[in-house]
């Protein structure tokens, strides 16, 4: 197994339907085949108080959340997931690969809910200390695309049943993101299949991870 000298910290971000948990388990089982020590987690979640957060985010039936609230929700559980496992993962030289983190919320609710990159900023500010992810992978698809693909999983959850200018807002949001950050972020074509957009992530783990 190999311990690196310092953690690395890797976030999946994307739309809704971009084909982020089928590149995750791809992610967690080359970086383990590369000898590395990994720790997987996603948000909202990854700790016991995390998960609950989680139901209260997603349930259908609190669809009166308002988005001040929802962000604040947000970073609870983001707060607790950093305490918890984030923070000792990379004191102990591992790789964290996170389904979503703050970049998320600058999407969601800065832009799908109009809440503005700057309500979000005083919030991480306060609640992250500057960290953040070594590595950004953001997963772009075409929003109708997308919808399309999440459409034949089942029932939908309480962001899942937004509307399509909510999906635009969040996909402008996560650009501009990445045109503001081009070190930390890497943009992948999630409009390809499987094994076109695996190719384009595992070449960007191997030039930032020096595998």
């Amino acid at each position: 197994m190999i311990q690196l000298s310092k953690g690395f910290f890797i976030s999946l971000e994307g739309g809704e339907g971009a084909g982020k948990s089928t590149q995750n388990k791809r992610i967690i089982d080359w970086l383990a085949g590369q000898g590395l020590e990994v720790v997987e987690t996603r948000e909202p979640g990854g700790t016991i108080v995390s998960e609950q957060i989680r139901q209260v985010l997603l349930d259908t039936r609190n669809a009166g959340l308002g988005a001040t609230a929802e962000l604040l929700l947000m970073f609870a559980a983001r707060s607790q997931l950093v305490q918890e496992v984030i923070l000792p993962a990379l004191a102990d030289g591992k790789v964290i690969v996170c389904d979503r983190f703050t970049d998320a919320s600058y999407a969601y609710q800065g832009g799908g809910r109009q809440l503005g990159a700057e309500t979000v900023e005083v919030v991480e500010k306060l609640v992250l200390k500057g960290l953040r992810p070594d590595l950004t992978l953001l997963f772009d698809i075409p929003v109708e695309q997308g919808m399309k693909r999440v459409a034949g999983r089942g029932e939908a959850d309480r962001f899942e049943v937004e509307s399509l200018r909510f999906f635009e807002r969040v996909r402008d949001a996560y650009l501009e993101r990445a045109t503001a950050d081009p070190q930390r972020f890497r943009v992948i074509d999630a409009s390809l299949d499987e094994d076109q957009v695996w190719q384009q992530v595992r070449h960007i783990l191997q030039e930032k991870l020096g595998l």
